[in-house]
């Protein structure tokens, strides 16, 4: 069994395709994306794929017609990881703990996100958490349990590539968790993530969001792409019918656990590029640091990054 954020999950089939370009090709899962993309997408969504340019941004009511230019990517990009260095430089100095959660619609781009926060940073400073299925006693445990164990000691930065939010959204969208089970989650939640930052954590939650078309159109390129067809799992195939049932975990989650002390941001992250530099930004411009650059290290774009008031179902 293969394991992806905490479920476990059968290993692909594959059917062979040939050679595409030189490379002797399949397809995980029988081809289950493409099947749905030609059965059972919305029609708006495989008119929105099927239309769109390689570089349009297929969401009607994202804010930017096309991805950000390459050139001013690299730029800001440039600076912003230099401006993490010197974050990461300073938690080691002071003892700053940091914790980034990193939730987000499947395929909306945190692993690249995270990629490029901790790519120029040592990890015995950054460290990234994406924990597999619990283990049997583990899943005896207080579900927080496994969490706790993982958040940092003086100096540290932790990344969670998914989180405690996994009982929230996918475990109520699969049935791996009782509507009792949840209900405590949420019960229980509100204090746990006080305690945190009454302990003096410094604690960001950022939930990248994506449109329908756009997740499928990622998958579909995962799917035809033998490096990046790992990244895939049946979790995703069974994900594209339940949408809806997304949308609704989502908002329940935002309803319940947006709050003063542990606010979540939304990315919207049609665009990689803007994506990127916004989850950065989120995260640089609300802690102090010797060497803060304030014009580099500064408030994300607010038209795609902001409060769940920004979230588009």
């Amino acid at each position: 069994m293969d394991i992806r954020r905490g479920i476990a999950i059968a290993r692909p089939k594959v059917v062979t395709l040939g050679k595409v370009k030189g490379v002797n090709m399949t397809l995980p899962f029988d081809g289950a994306i493409s099947k749905f993309y030609r059965e059972d997408a919305p029609a708006d969504v495989r008119a929105a794929i099927r239309d769109g340019g390689k570089k349009d941004i297929l969401s009607e009511d994202y804010p930017y017609d096309g991805r950000m230019d390459r050139d001013d990517y690299d730029k800001a990009i440039a600076q912003l990881q230099l401006e993490l260095v010197k974050l990461q430089a300073d938690v080691k100095a002071t003892g700053k703990r940091i914790v980034v959660v990193f939730e987000g619609r499947d395929a909306a781009g945190k692993g690249g996100t995270i990629k490029r926060f901790r790519e120029n940073l040592n990890p015995r400073v950054a460290k990234v958490v994406a924990l597999p299925k619990p283990s049997d006693r583990e899943q005896g445990e207080w579900y927080f349990q496994r969490y706790a164990r993982q958040l940092p000691t003086a100096g540290e930065i932790v990344l969670f590539d998914r989180s405690w939010y996994n009982r929230a959204v996918v475990e109520k969208v699969f049935g791996f968790c009782t509507d009792g089970q949840r209900a405590r989650f949420f019960h229980q939640l509100p204090e746990f993530e006080d305690m945190l930052v009454d302990e003096g954590i410094h604690m960001v939650k950022l939930w990248l969001n994506v449109g329908r078309a756009e997740q499928l159109r990622r998958f579909l390129k995962r799917e035809e792409n033998p490096l990046k067809q790992w990244k895939l799992s049946w979790i995703d195939v069974e994900g594209l019918a339940k949408w809806d049932n997304y949308t609704a975990a989502i908002s329940e989650t935002f309803d319940k656990s947006h709050t003063d002390v542990a606010p979540w941001t939304v990315v919207r992250s049609d665009d990689k590029r803007r994506a990127r530099i916004a989850a950065i930004r989120a995260v640089l411009c609300g802690i102090d640091y010797a060497g803060k650059v304030a014009n580099v290290a500064c408030d994300p774009d607010p038209k795609i990054c902001g409060g769940p008031d920004i979230w588009h179902a």
